[in-house]
């Protein structure tokens, strides 16, 4: 029991360090649970989706320099998107079918790909919505930043998730064999999905992710039937 007059103290939850420089948000209830990232880089930073906007994340954001880029990989994602801008003055890159969710706020917009810098590539992956996008990360191995469209199942598996609100189920399994062909064992070792890292039971990423990505049956996956 705490005295009447005290309060119980409250520990500040800071971002959890996935690789040196790869930092994971705590799951944001704006995006139904979804996990930001945040890459700290010499030609830019990079924050992926949005996460609480709080003070702890503004004073995280800051304390590392501040964000020069914000990526969104799905509609989902926007969360306080136009206050992360306005906080920080940077540019919003995201897929052109959705764009028209961030009115006044002249986001960068993309049709298939498109390359950030040398080392981050943004990939149109439709399937969860009309824009999922993936950011790849030509570091450390190849990291894929994946938001909902891959995403670990119960076994901590990746895989696609088919739920009653997926756009275009079909579509999102093509683009798994898309990212399988572009991809090889030596260019594509870890995913850090956008929800779900809870069944990674303490892991902060998906290892040996080309290896599991090739080991799905895509066509069993197309007869799953949709989650509530």
């Amino acid at each position: 029991m705490f005295p009447t007059n005290q309060k119980p103290m409250h520990t500040v939850k800071l971002p959890r360090t996935v690789f040196d420089n790869v930092f994971a948000f705590l799951p944001n209830r704006d995006t139904l649970g979804g996990i930001s990232y945040f890459i700290v880089e010499n030609i830019g930073n990079i924050l992926i989706d949005s996460p609480a906007w709080d003070g702890t994340n503004q004073d995280f954001l800051r304390s590392h320099g501040g964000v020069q880029y914000l990526f969104i990989t799905h509609r989902g994602g926007i969360g306080k998107s136009a206050e992360i801008q306005q906080t920080f003055d940077c540019q919003i890159l995201i897929q052109e079918q959705e764009a028209y969710l961030l009115p006044g706020l002249n986001p960068v917009t993309f049709t298939q790909e498109f390359t950030l810098n040398p080392i981050l590539q943004a990939i149109w992956t439709p399937g969860h919505s009309p824009g999922s996008s993936c950011l790849y990360y030509n570091a450390l191995g190849g990291i894929l930043f994946s938001g909902r469209h891959i995403l670990p199942n119960q076994q901590g598996e990746p895989m696609p998730l088919r739920t009653s609100k997926t756009f275009h189920w079909r579509r999102q399994i093509n683009h798994i064999q898309s990212l399988r062909e572009k991809f090889a064992p030596e260019t594509l070792q870890y995913i850090c999905p956008g929800a779900n890292t809870g069944f990674l039971r303490g892991k902060r990423v998906i290892d040996n992710a080309y290896q599991r990505l090739a080991a799905l049956d895509l066509q069993a996956l197309l007869q799953k039937q949709p989650l509530l």
